[in-house]
């Protein structure tokens, strides 16, 4: 049998070194070439006797011999063995605790929270870490992971040679597999038990998760100074981004770090960090994971010398979602990482340039799905001398004029006004004792409703409220889900047209969006995970044609300074005492709502929602990109001029009329109750059961029929100028009555 047919051929190392001696090294080898070889057996001799007496003792000396061999090899594996059964089963409770972290809507890190005991330990896999890192890693701590079991016998055996010839660690034969065990079972005594506990815990991780899990545990786990544990929370910290993305230098500080996380931290020793950092790139440009120009380079790099801080965008979105659903730690939202960062911007340096202790918010919807996009909350979370911590999107505030859209859109959709209808811009006195002013205290006279609200005068907006009346439209607001907030003990009245109540901006963000979507308003949603929200009964603000006529009257508001005319449906609303300055804005893609103030509610003198928060509505939208996507005219809306108007719709005013035939009569008047009569039905003493007092109505003039109503509701209709009404109890009542005409009469009187 020829050798080269039994034994394989000398490795790589064994050539080389055959190849390059003299003398011995070639003797030997000719000797085993002439030597039998060790696999063929001698043929029997039938010939041959019984083995003599020395030869059966060499035989049974062999025996033996390999019997101790088999003895020295099994008795440590079952040595090894009974203490492995000794061990409690692997636990990884401890090791798959993670931060709680929330994204955003394509996966990008908004906000991490650190653990309960103040770590800073990120979800991270090796799926999204840069390959040159996972290269230089294996190349410096374990050569061999992908072919081992958890232990490398021949690192351990290298180990253990150069410390009985030193007398020192020279090297160390851990794993990473080895190093996870540690870091899952962390144990501050350095011995052989402690050793072999690894070692035991490291064959048990490779057959529990595999290598991809043992490597994602280890990018997980790895201590890199401080609270800092693991690569992804150590990237950010040290390099401000992901680790999706790096260079040689970083990957190469990354690797040797967790080594000796104190004595190495960058912030702290940047000495250390740079040699440790340099022997990486030394070791892993030796053995191929980059070339010699590379880690010339690399090392050229300075290293880092402070921390920087996690990323905290949509601050207060992220606290509000880890409040709703404390378990979860990935909580993925609907904002947009980028249009949340630039708002963010654009907030703080605006509220910066307006003065000290103002903050501002932005909210920022899709109208089509109810997305929140960006929850910009304050100024500044961090700035405590703005109140950063407060979010303003959800604090209770005055709207000003903001929600005159929703009274002009209530007129319409009642067939009460149209865009071209004439209202009247005089000084007038309402419920004989509110007369209200236009902020520039000035007075246009005879105007049409575009104009009225595109200029948003206060008269024509509480004149049209009084018709449509005050309590209807405070419950159709809360009809369409606004929580809306009275004075105590008052009932809605005519100041809720000019801001006589409290909204929150995102409250008023659905309600525009709610005309963005032909009065349908929109439920809002913040995240893409978890439970699914419970299904919410649709809810509208108004019809498709209201929506419609108002969205295009705003959009021809003039706009601020420097900014295009025509592009955007807007209002803007300043609160009593200039405390707070609004904007909402829409087209048919999104909605955004700004509010500007003080968090205590402080007067600033000269805060103007047109001066202070309008400009900002427009950059947000001008940051969001795209164009402005006007809304779709419904087939049933009627544009016309006001003479080509009905009658009826032609002009509202209550001391004129609006036909020829009705000027041929005595103009309607309400004779009883008159104006501000304490009338006495003797309803505070209380009732038998099914007694009703019931109080006459009275008119003067007019065209029959004659509808009645009280606070905006009818109450009867009567071709008579007569009849009665049955209260349901004590206190102030707006008693109003409209003829055929069109022509009206209101009195407040209070019941007793």
């Amino acid at each position: 049998m020829r050798r080269d047919a039994t034994n394989p051929p000398p490795s790589a190392g064994e050539g080389a070194r055959g190849a390059g001696g003299r003398g011995e090294p070639r003797s030997r080898l000719a000797a085993l070439d002439a030597a039998p070889p060790e696999t063929s057996l001698p043929s029997p001799d039938p010939l041959r006797g019984p083995p003599s007496p020395a030869e059966g003792g060499g035989r049974r000396v062999g025996l033996l011999c390999a019997f101790l061999v088999i003895a020295a090899l099994a008795l440590p594996s079952l040595a090894l063995w009974r203490y492995a059964s000794t061990l409690p089963p692997l636990d990884l409770t401890a090791a798959s605790l993670r931060s709680t972290v929330v994204l955003d809507r394509k996966g990008q890190l908004l906000r991490p929270f650190a653990t309960a005991d103040g770590r800073w330990r990120l979800p991270v896999t090796a799926s999204e870490v840069d390959p040159r890192y996972l290269a230089m890693l294996k190349a410096y701590e374990d050569r061999r992971f992908d072919t081992h079991p958890g232990i490398d016998p021949a690192a351990t055996l290298r180990a253990a040679w150069q410390w009985l010839v030193s007398q020192r660690i020279v090297s160390g034969g851990s794993t990473l597999s080895m190093q996870v065990a540690r870091l899952v079972e962390p144990r501050a005594e350095r011995s052989l038990p402690a050793k072999l506990r690894q070692m035991i815990r490291a064959v048990e991780l490779e057959r529990t998760l595999g290598k991809a899990g043992v490597l994602d545990l280890y990018l997980a786990l790895a201590p890199y100074g401080g609270p800092v544990e693991g690569l992804r929370a150590a990237s950010l910290a040290y390099f401000g981004r992901e680790p999706a993305r790096l260079s040689f230098a970083e990957s190469a500080l990354l690797v040797a770090l967790p080594q000796a996380p104190e004595a190495r931290r960058p912030d702290r020793f940047a000495a250390n960090a740079r040699r440790a950092r340099d022997r990486v790139l030394d070791i892993a440009a030796e053995r191929g994971v980059l070339n010699t120009d590379e880690a010339r380079a690399a090392k050229a790099e300075p290293v880092p010398s402070s921390r920087k801080p996690f990323p905290m965008l949509a601050a207060h979105a992220a606290e509000q979602a880890v409040a709703a659903d404390p378990a979860a730690r990935v909580q993925r939202l609907t904002l947009d990482a980028r249009l949340q960062a630039s708002l963010e911007t654009l907030a703080a340096e605006r509220a910066a340039a307006l003065g000290p202790a103002l903050s501002a918010a932005i909210l920022v919807l899709d109208n089509r799905s109810g997305h929140v996009l960006a929850h910009v909350g304050s100024a500044g979370y961090l700035d405590a001398a703005r109140a950063g911590a407060v979010d303003a999107t959800n604090a209770v505030r005055s709207p000003g004029s903001a929600l005159k859209p929703f009274i002009y859109a209530l007129a319409f959709e009642n067939g009460l006004a149209h865009p071209e209808t004439l209202l009247d811009d005089r000084p007038a006195r309402f419920a004989a004792s509110y007369a209200p002013e236009n902020f520039d205290q000035g007075y246009r006279g005879t105007v049409t409703a575009r104009i009225a609200l595109q200029q948003s005068l206060n008269l024509p907006a509480v004149d049209l409220l009084e018709t449509v009346g005050a309590a209807r439209f405070v419950a159709r607001l809360r009809g369409a889900g606004a929580t809306i907030l009275l004075p105590r003990d008052t009932a809605p009245g005519l100041p809720v047209a000019l801001g006589g109540l409290g909204i929150t901006l995102t409250d008023l963000a659905r309600l525009h969006a709610g005309l963005a979507r032909a009065g349908s308003v929109p439920t809002i949603v913040r995240r893409l995970d978890g439970p699914p929200a419970p299904a919410e009964p649709e809810r509208t603000v108004t019809d498709p044609v209201s929506a419609w006529y108002v969205a295009d009257i705003l959009r021809g508001a003039p706009p601020p300074e420097n900014a295009p005319a025509g592009r955007l449906a807007y209002k803007t609303g300043t609160s009593y005492g200039y405390r707070d300055a609004w904007a909402v804005g829409f087209d048919a893609r999104i909605t955004v709502a700004v509010w500007v103030g003080r968090p205590d509610g402080a007067s600033v003198p000269g805060l103007v929602g047109r001066t202070a928060a309008a400009p900002m509505l427009f950059d947000a939208f001008s940051r969001f990109g795209g164009e402005p996507e006007p809304l779709t005219r419904p087939r049933e809306a009627l544009v016309a001029a006001t003479i080509a108007l009905p009658p009826p719709l032609r002009h509202i005013r209550r001391d004129a009329p609006k036909t020829l035939a009705a000027t041929l009569g005595v103009p309607l008047k309400i004779a009883y109750p008159p104006d501000g009569a304490r009338v006495d039905l003797g309803l505070q003493g209380g009732k038998a059961e099914g007694e009703k007092t019931r109080l006459a109505l009275k008119a003067l003039g007019g065209q029959p029929p004659l509808t009645w109503m009280v606070d905006g509701l009818p109450v009867a209709e009567s071709l008579r100028r007569q009849s009665d009404w049955s209260p349901e109890g004590a206190g102030f009542a707006r008693i109003s009555v409209m003829d055929a005409t069109g022509t009206s009469d209101s009195v407040v009187v209070r019941l007793e």
